[in-house]
């Protein structure tokens, strides 16, 4: 099942997969697709693009001059293909034991609506398998995990950012913070996933066709 973005041309800039540091930002702990079993090999889902990176650091100050002492915590960046495959099989497998009777299609239909497909080509990679793409919550001063008001990875409408916009509560605040932070450093958010940001994949570049991207600089792997 193709996504609109995968259209975009990549011309990929070269630059290498560099860890996260730990020191600097917080982690989910332990890492929620490895304790699945997810085949990452030798390869970490701590790592980005090295201008991703620094995009990230630049971000989480733009935090800091608003919430003092708050951290980005990351859930998840790099993800290789396989692992993408792992998670997309995971999450139908999930879905089927709550709608036994729905059908292959209508359930694969929700699964794509929040993850990207498994794609082996390098012209449609996904975008956690480009090393550009990253999912992240936010802690605050005292070291809690921000209540967003809906889990990372749930497969419902609570995970569309603007979801809570015109309900009560502090999970939009919460949602705009993590959004004016990520969007200050140049990152562009996913529209179905309040918590998925990306920058340079083909996803970025084709939320920002109207402006100047017509390329996107990072492809798989």
């Amino acid at each position: 099942m193709g996504k609109p973005y995968q259209s975009v041309p990549i011309q990929d800039c070269g630059e290498p997969l560099v860890a996260i540091p730990q020191d600097k930002f917080a982690r989910v702990k332990p890492h929620p697709y490895a304790a699945l079993g997810a085949p990452y090999g030798d390869r970490s889902p701590y790592y980005l693009r090295r201008g991703v990176l620094a995009a990230l650091v630049q971000a989480q100050e733009h935090l800091q001059a608003q919430q003092p002492g708050w951290r980005f915590e990351i859930f998840d960046a790099y993800r290789p293909v396989a692992v993408q495959q792992f998670m997309v099989d995971h999450t139908y497998g999930q879905l089927r034991q709550e709608n036994p009777t729905a059908t292959k299609e209508t359930l694969l239909d929700q699964v794509y609506q929040f993850w990207a497909p498994p794609s082996p080509n390098p012209a449609t990679p996904p975008p956690h398998s480009t090393g550009a793409a990253v999912d992240l919550t936010l802690q605050d001063a005292q070291g809690t995990t921000v209540d967003m008001g809906s889990p990372i990875d749930e497969v419902s409408e609570r995970s569309f950012p603007n979801h809570f916009a015109d309900k009560p509560g502090p999970y939009h605040r919460h949602r705009q913070l993590l959004h004016s932070a990520m969007a200050a450093a140049g990152f562009r958010q996913h529209p179905n996933e309040w918590w998925h940001f990306s920058l340079g994949d083909q996803l970025w570049a084709w939320l920002g066709r109207e402006e100047t991207e017509t390329a996107a600089r990072y492809g798989g792997i």
